[in-house]
């Protein structure tokens, strides 16, 4: 099979990338003190998260914070690392995969709370977990056009409501095993917020260089992994075979043109201990070059590369190649190089 969509930037940069850690703290030792009637009925071993997915605690929002506020909170980050006006942007995308309601957009609160202006374009893109990259890719093309000179991408995710609504299911002494395995990844998510500013490069000199990429469907996958607001049933070895194999296709039918191999770091979407070591085993990567950040926060969702991204800033030097790589449900797979 072949199918990757290359795309290449001519004019766009990475003005500036933040994120916001949720405060409230929850372990996994936690989940399995909740759930310690279950494990044991099922005979599932202790500290099952931890063993399995790596995962030793999440984190939740403060009692009376949204998760669009610490959007908001993010995206003003942002801007001010950045040094770019809200006057000045013409673009807003939300990329969250958490809602409240159907419309309006979650886009127009933040919009509204960021203090755009009303010539600035705002919309929801949802894509599960590669949103953000979604969301950078398509500002970037609006910027090369000429369309627009600067936009914010924005993500912000809440887990509590979907976890507690899990849990009380996997209480109830009815629950078998194939349940338990069947929403297992939801005790996997985290909650968290990220914001991107990007604008012209010829702009910013210095500024970090949105260079191109590749995106690939697999869409037969589709059913593997199906969430809402009350929990998320997935087909873990199947999400896993299924998401692996799109990886290696498409980055070894990238690698003639991109020459990806000797990059100077890899940021992955978070998910596990598995899913990490599968992706630097198949495809050979330094395992020294991937950041991980899932074992404290869990898998932020959309919002856990752009965090993992804003973490190793602090680390990266001018002309390093990074390259973003994420994998979303349904399934979608983008890849996308950053010159620092």
């Amino acid at each position: 099979m072949v199918g990757n969509a290359t795309f290449r930037h001519t004019n766009t940069a990475l003005l500036s990338v933040s994120s916001v850690e949720a405060p409230r703290i929850v372990s996994s030792v936690d989940f399995d003190r909740r759930l310690a009637s279950t494990l044991q009925r099922l005979k599932f071993p202790p500290r099952l998260l931890e063993r399995v997915a790596g995962i030793t605690h999440r984190r939740w929002w403060a009692a009376g914070t949204s998760f669009d506020d610490a959007a908001i909170e993010a995206g003003a980050k942002a801007l001010a690392e950045a040094g770019v006006e809200a006057s000045e942007v013409g673009l807003l995308i939300n990329t969250s995969v958490t809602r409240r309601n159907l419309e309006p957009s979650v886009a127009v609160k933040i919009h509204h709370g960021l203090g755009l202006p009303s010539s600035a374009m705002n919309f929801d893109l949802a894509n599960a977990c590669l949103g953000f990259v979604n969301g950078l890719t398509l500002a970037a093309n609006m910027i090369d056009s000429g369309q627009i000179k600067y936009a914010v991408i924005v993500n912000a995710e809440d887990a509590e409501a979907t976890q507690e609504a899990t849990i009380a299911r996997l209480q109830r002494p009815e629950t078998t095993r194939e349940d338990f395995n069947r929403e297992f990844a939801t005790l996997t998510l985290g909650s968290g917020a990220a914001a991107a500013v990007l604008g012209p490069a010829d702009g910013h000199p210095g500024a970090h260089r949105l260079v191109g990429g590749v995106m690939r469907a697999g869409t037969e996958h589709h059913e593997l992994c199906v969430g809402g607001i009350d929990g998320m049933n997935t087909d873990t070895k199947g999400l896993l075979d299924g998401g692996l194999q799109l990886v290696v296709d498409a980055w070894h039918e990238a690698q003639p043109e991109w020459d990806w191999a000797t990059m100077d770091r890899y940021v992955t979407h978070q998910v596990s201990n598995a899913y990490t070591q599968a992706i630097i085993d198949a495809i050979d990567l330094d395992p020294a070059k991937v950041p991980i950040t899932f074992p404290h926060w869990g898998n932020v969702g959309p919002a856990s590369l752009p965090m993992t991204l804003a973490a190793e800033s602090q680390s990266l030097e001018a002309g390093d190649r990074v390259l973003c790589m994420g994998v979303g449900s349904g399934l979608n797979t983008a890849m996308i190089e950053i010159v620092w």
